[in-house]
This record gives C-alpha cells, sequence and structure tokens, in this order.
C-alpha cells in the first residue's frame, strides 16, 4: 500500500479572532492523537515572500499509511467535530490528496 498526503490550506475570514485562529490549529494538530491511521501531521503558517497565497494562512499535511487510513478518518467523529469547529470562520478551504511519487 501507497502512503497518501492530505494536505489542507485554509483561509480564514478577516473577522476571525487569533483566538480562535489559536483554538482551530491546537484542534488539527490534535487530531494525530485522537484518530488512528495518521502517521504523521506537520503545520504551518505561510511565509512565502511571493504573494501568490490568495490569502490562505494556513497549510496541514497528514501523512496516511494508505488510501484506506484516509478514508477511516474522513467520517471519524474527531474530524467531523473539528470541521464543525472550523467551519463558521473560515473563508475557503482547499485539500488536495496525493500519492508521493520520487
Amino acid at each position: 500500500m501507497a502512503r497518501l498526503r492530505h494536505v489542507v490550506l485554509i483561509r480564514f475570514k478577516p473577522e476571525t479572532a487569533s483566538d480562535q485562529i489559536r483554538a482551530i490549529e491546537s484542534a488539527f494538530a490534535g487530531l494525530q492523537t485522537k484518530i488512528g491511521g495518521i502517521e504523521a501531521l506537520e503545520w504551518g503558517t505561510n511565509c512565502s515572500p511571493e504573494g501568490k497565497d490568495q490569502g490562505f494562512s494556513h497549510c496541514f499535511l497528514l501523512t496516511f499509511a494508505s488510501a484506506a487510513a484516509r478514508d477511516g478518518y474522513l467520517p471519524h467523529p474527531d474530524h467531523q467535530a473539528f470541521s464543525a469547529l472550523l467551519r463558521p470562520h473560515v473563508d475557503q478551504v482547499l485539500v488536495i490528496d496525493y500519492q508521493p511519487r520520487s
């Protein structure tokens, strides 16, 4: 089985307060300890000098052992609870899944 990467880019609504963003960051990062199948989870905020971010400020990168592991993550109650926390504060989310190649 091939590993699968799950990339989540977030553009927050302008009115989202910094403490709300910090709570969302913490909740997303905490999913790795709550949901089996997540091999790795890393995240950060945009620091590119190119100006091509289109307002997306946050990137979360999850690594799953397989597409089946990702498929178990998506409907998981903890992921659904996180999505409900995130939804009111998001202007746009972009999600891309891929299987890494060398």
